[in-house]
């Protein structure tokens, strides 16, 4: 499954511009007063703006298997990474076969940039913003992630992630190339503090040659 774009809120297009452009040196598409979009690998990013917003995503790009430790040399002098214990960044997803790390955009955003061991696509050159490969996660909030997920196979023929003990509290609908990572309203966001919330959120996904739009 690919999340092809990806469509979220920001108080402030300018500063969100700013950030993904020159912190992260991800390629504008498109950019006006009240949008603006980035190329994310092979997934489209766009933020629109609402000057009243007050909350968060969620989201996460795939990076290769092989680059998470320049991944994490690359970030230094453009974002702080989160700590996970101690002194320790990097997070552990046995189950998933997976490490991650993450940080923070202008906006607040938890952002994670993931490495699936499964995907096999280690690469040799040197790590830079052209190594992300694709929005690999977006974070959805429902009373009851089970149940979504549940009407989300039945919709629209997708699959629950058989990687993920899913649950009334976190579930997870899609494979290593894209997830709907479906919580619980109020539930932390791992590694922090902040609880999440339902915010408004467009995807457009490719499954099995089919073109889906889904809004939550």
């Amino acid at each position: 499954m690919k999340l092809e774009h990806i469509q979220i809120i920001t108080n402030n297009i300018e500063s969100t511009t700013a950030f993904y452009s020159h912190t992260l040196g991800l390629s504008i598409l498109e950019h006006n007063k009240e949008s603006v979009s980035f190329q994310a690998g092979n997934s489209v990013l766009q933020f629109t703006e609402n000057p009243k917003f007050d909350s968060i995503y969620h989201f996460a790009f795939n990076i290769p298997e092989n680059k998470l430790e320049e991944a994490i040399a690359w970030c230094t002098d453009k974002v702080a990474l989160i700590r996970i214990e101690e002194q320790n960044v990097i997070a552990n997803f046995e189950n998933w076969n997976a490490n991650a790390v993450y940080f923070y955009d202008n906006n607040g955003n938890l952002l994670e940039f993931i490495a699936r061991h499964d995907l096999h696509n280690s690469q040799t050159g040197k790590f830079s913003s052209k190594s992300i490969l694709n929005i690999s996660e977006i974070g959805i909030v429902a009373e009851n992630p089970l149940e979504l997920g549940n009407e989300l196979t039945a919709k629209y023929g997708l699959t629950f992630f058989s990687k993920n003990a899913n649950s009334a509290i976190f579930s997870a609908v899609g494979d290593d190339e894209g997830l709907l990572i479906m919580v619980k309203s109020n539930r932390n966001w791992y590694p922090t503090q902040t609880p999440s919330e339902s915010n408004p959120t467009a995807i457009s996904i490719k499954n099995n040659g089919a073109v889906m739009e889904l809004q939550f």
